[in-house]
């Protein structure tokens, strides 16, 4: 279990925090992350994260990025994020300048929503968008349709939100490239502050899963999956996004999502609620997926972590690596020497040599970066 007085809690670095909120009014049809349908149960669940945000008092320095996430946490009234949001400011330093964004689902948000949570300092929304087809959001399990995804853009825009992020899927079936093509069309006529654009991953257990193979459905080859990689990159490019991640894209560099860019720079992180992961120097831990076992273990002033782990120096490196190659600006040359002892372009010479010859990799301004067909096997590249 975790060492509740470990002093490697300490960390002078502005760090991120995730909070997780484990609701839905029903689950997705591809959706794998850690949710019940048991809205019933939100008021004890409000009461019981409160507490774990008091529980970790101390144990990071500042934040100055708050990712509120899920699940749906737009199914939370604006007093009950209110609520997390006062015990979050109470406990911790939360920097006047941070990032904090809330997750929405188009189909549970009005102009009045909106306009409640904004007072609060909620100052960034992701919206769900996925798709504005409404064949494929009912493929999806969606519960939202294409003029309610409209309508959740147009009403947070009315109440003054001047940062707003989609997510949309690609790789569906019956989703042609075309179809993509309008999606993102879409998509910039609204002229959004981000777009996340991710490709449709298989997750075992979960109903479109096992959809796919009651019903003998071909996942996209390898072949159209980068085709439409290299589709939205160019689409998205033409109309000014700057592709900063595999799977993100920026109207400018001030709106890149500061908080995910920290699991990508390997800052520390703390997560808060079921299924919640945490990192910080050569450790994680993670939360009980479970929202009645958390309950449980927070009524009894427990921290509710189920593991933890240290990382090796090699695991670190490793990380490094997978997570830098999924950006644009990769890997810093000099940070990586002075953090783990070796220069990684001697440490890897033959295998980045062949890479920079294929035009998957290159060193620029003191980084080994990812070219756009690079990114497009970013899984890939980590292994070097």
């Amino acid at each position: 279990m975790l060492r509740q007085n470990c002093k490697i809690f300490s960390e002078r670095k502005k760090s991120g925090l995730y909070i997780h909120i484990p609701f839905c009014a029903g689950k997705c049809a591809y959706c794998n992350f850690y949710s019940i349908t048991s809205v019933n149960l939100i008021p004890q669940f409000v009461s019981a994260l409160v507490k774990e945000i008091e529980l970790y008092r101390g144990r990071f320095e500042s934040f100055d990025t708050v990712y509120i996430g899920g699940g749906t946490p737009s199914l939370l009234t604006s007093g009950q994020l209110a609520n997390i949001i006062a015990a979050v400011n109470k406990f911790h330093k939360v920097d006047h300048k941070s990032e904090i964004t809330l997750e929405v689902n188009p189909g549970d948000v009005s102009v009045e929503y909106y306009k409640s949570i904004l007072s609060l300092g909620i100052n960034r929304l992701n919206i769900g968008i996925q798709s504005f087809d409404d064949k494929v959001l009912t493929f999806l399990g969606r519960r939202h349709d294409a003029s309610e995804a409209h309508k959740a853009f147009q009403d947070a825009r009315a109440a003054g939100f001047i940062n707003v992020g989609f997510d949309l899927i690609y790789g569906i079936h019956g989703q042609s490239i075309n179809l993509w093509k309008k999606t993102l069309a879409q998509a910039r006529a609204l002229g959004p502050e981000h777009l996340s654009c991710y490709q449709l991953t298989m997750e075992a257990n979960t109903p479109l899963y096992k959809k796919y193979r009651e019903k003998k459905i071909k996942e996209f080859s390898e072949s159209r999956q980068r085709k439409i990689f290299f589709v939205t990159a160019e689409e998205l490019k033409k109309a000014g996004y700057i592709h900063y991640e595999v799977s993100n894209f920026a109207r400018a560099v001030s709106l890149k999502s500061r908080h995910n860019t920290k699991y990508w720079n390997h800052t520390s992180y703390l997560g808060l609620g079921p299924a919640a992961h945490s990192f910080l120097e050569n450790r994680r831990w993670w939360n009980t997926a479970s929202v009645k076992n958390y309950l449980g273990m927070i009524s009894c002033g427990k921290m509710p972590v189920k593991t933890e782990e240290t990382l090796t120096a090699e695991q670190l490196k490793l990380e490094t690596l997978f997570l830098g190659l999924r950006t644009k600006d990769g890997v810093n040359l000099e940070l990586y020497k002075r953090k783990y002892g070796t220069d990684l372009l001697e440490e890897k010479k033959p295998v980045i040599d062949s890479l920079i010859i294929n035009k998957l990799v290159e060193v620029k301004n003191g980084h080994l970066r990812p070219t756009l067909a690079g990114m497009a096997v970013a899984d890939s590249l980590s292994l070097i």
